[in-house]
């Protein structure tokens, strides 16, 4: 089972929501909404999962990238938290998705040796012990100023008087969201994006909701889709959502925060490995993320915008490059920012006054009426536990059997290690570089082989999208064919992330990514040239955007 979710297809999927009913109708295509699909359809329920926009088009593509425990919530006291992090990271790089959840090293430069020290290496054995005996990541370690020197010769002579190294992961977050959604539709799952909910159904009789009406954005149908629980995993969207017709207020409001990151060019950090900065409000990750590019980040603001395109101010990347040169012998200036983006944290209050409430440190559940289930807040990392207890909410009563997908692998996931161990012969079978099927490997696990059989059928599509850049047309292709790609934004946005590795390559890339599209779906002239300007509109924004943020602050306070 592949997973398979063909756009050209996909009137037969809104078919599908219109003439059937379901056990679980989910709202919300990020990453808790997938894994809430994926949770009901492993159980055996049959399901649907609608999106109002494209598959982690909000939150879940705009992260740090990072499956970690917490290591900041130790000095909070919060050791369950830490432990259920801990072991869920451990289950993605081990068990379910060791094709997207990589291990990466983090140091941890200190600045006073004989004071920090001790009680930085306390926190960390204290991190390493809560993930217990069997662990897939190696113990930290303490290193020499010397050994911290080489590991990360980027590093400030007067900053380091020796580091801590330990493990966690990174993720791309957009690509795993997809996979957990193709591996819920393997399950039997329904998936259409584009597809808004406006209103929840209600039972005339009993008052409980019995499924939602949606707005089908591609075609402008309108369809009632019968379910006997309705899962709402909106994030930052909750609220709206709750307030439709039809529905009921949560047991809770969601508060947004403002996450802003910035990418600069590989060459701009000298490091061999990631690193953590502990900060007056938090900590800052270097994370590696390609051998282009290195993220930086994060903010923690309160932010009452626009939810679907939040934008970074100057303060955002000064407040990001200033913690970060406080270690770094070569600065980071304004100049080095090639990429910025925003994600919005869903964070929760929970209103004392509702019984049906569930609160914990990271997420809420809450039933506030029969047959409506909603979940809000959390991390990431434990997308699978939210998952699971916002449908045990939904399902309570009902007899079904309990949550399997600590056991169960994502796509891409089962047979990883002998396609890793055979590139050479894929390179040769398939006659395309080694590069390439090494970068398919690392992004689609043992799905590559379903993109180099494209190749197979046309040779040209093994060629780049860019030259000098990764991405090969197939990626295209693949993503219309299989991964449920209805616009050439979704492909240069989430599918191939050009939009926060390589933005100035990505407006070379859109009129190649159009065509290839339109041949798959059926577009005319006119459609083609609709979808290169909607991508160049999101490509300037982008571009706009970086250069307001990063603009001297005397021009940024002319241009105001």
């Amino acid at each position: 089972m592949t997973g398979a979710m063909d756009a050209r297809n996909r009137q037969a999927a809104i078919d599908r929501l219109a003439g059937q009913s379901f056990d679980v109708l989910v709202i919300g295509g990020g990453v808790t909404g997938a894994g809430a699909a994926l949770d009901a359809a492993s159980r055996g329920l049959r399901v649907a999962l609608v999106e109002s926009r494209d598959l982690a088009a909000g939150t879940s593509s705009r992260s740090s990238k990072l499956i970690h425990g917490g290591l900041r919530y130790l000095e909070q006291f919060d050791f369950k938290l830490v432990r259920e992090a801990l072991k869920e990271r451990d289950l993605l790089v081990s068990r379910l998705a060791p094709h997207l959840v990589k291990p990466v090293t983090f140091l941890y430069p200190l600045q006073h040796g004989l004071i920090e020290r001790p009680y930085v290496g306390a926190g960390l054995t204290l991190y390493d012990t809560l993930e217990g005996m069997r662990r897939p990541m190696p113990r930290h370690r303490y290193l020499s100023v010397k050994e911290s020197r080489r590991m990360a010769p980027g590093l400030r002579a007067d900053a380091v008087s020796g580091s801590m190294i330990y493990f966690d992961a990174q993720v791309d977050d957009a690509r795993f969201t997809l996979a957990l959604a193709r591996t819920a539709v393997a399950h039997g799952a329904v998936v259409a994006t584009r597809a808004r909910v406006t209103e929840m159904l209600r039972d005339q009789g009993s008052e409980r909701v019995v499924g939602a009406r949606v707005h089908d954005e591609e075609t402008g149908r309108d369809l009632d889709v019968k379910a006997d629980s309705v899962v709402v995993c909106a994030g930052v969207w909750t609220d709206p959502v709750n307030a439709l017709p039809g529905s009921a207020p949560a047991g809770f409001k969601v508060r947004m925060s403002k996450g802003v990151h910035v990418m600069v060019p590989g060459e701009a950090i000298a490091s061999s490995t990631g690193m953590i900065i502990p900060t007056e409000k938090s900590v800052l990750f270097i994370i590696p993320w390609t051998r282009r590019r290195w993220i930086v980040g994060t903010t923690d603001t309160d932010y009452e915008g626009d939810r679907e395109e939040p934008v970074a101010t100057g303060e955002d990347i000064d407040y990001i490059l200033g913690h970060a040169n406080a270690v770094l012998a070569r600065p980071l200036t304004r100049d080095d920012v090639v990429g910025v983006y925003v994600g919005l944290r869903p964070l929760v209050a929970a209103d004392e006054s509702s019984a049906t409430t569930k609160l914990s440190r990271e997420h809420v559940v809450d039933v506030p009426m029969p047959g409506l289930a909603t979940i809000a807040g959390g991390k990431f990392t434990t997308y699978r536990v939210m998952a699971k207890d916002v449908i045990d909410a939904a399902l309570e009563g009902f007899d079904v059997p309990e949550s399997v997908t600590d056991r169960l692998p994502l796509i891409g996931a089962d047979g990883l290690p002998a396609v890793k161990a055979s590139v050479r012969r894929l390179v040769q079978d398939h006659d395309v570089d080694a590069d390439v099927v090494n970068h398919l490997v690392h992004r689609y696990g043992t799905l590559a082989l379903e993109v180099l059989a494209l190749v197979d059928e046309d040779h040209s599509l093994g060629e780049p999208l860019v030259e000098g850049c990764p991405w090969v047309k197939a990626e295209v292709v693949y993503a219309v064919t299989h991964e449920g790609a209805l616009h050439a934004e979704d492909v240069l946005s989430r599918r191939t992330r050009m939009l926060i590795e390589a933005i100035p390559p990505a407006l070379d890339a859109a009129p190649v990514v159009a065509r290839l599209m339109a041949g798959l779906l059926g577009w005319d002239e006119g459609r083609v040239e609709a979808e290169v300007a909607r991508c160049r509109t999101l490509i300037e924004a982008e571009l706009k955007a970086l250069a307001e943020a990063t603009a001297p602050r005397e021009e940024a306070v002319a241009a105001s």
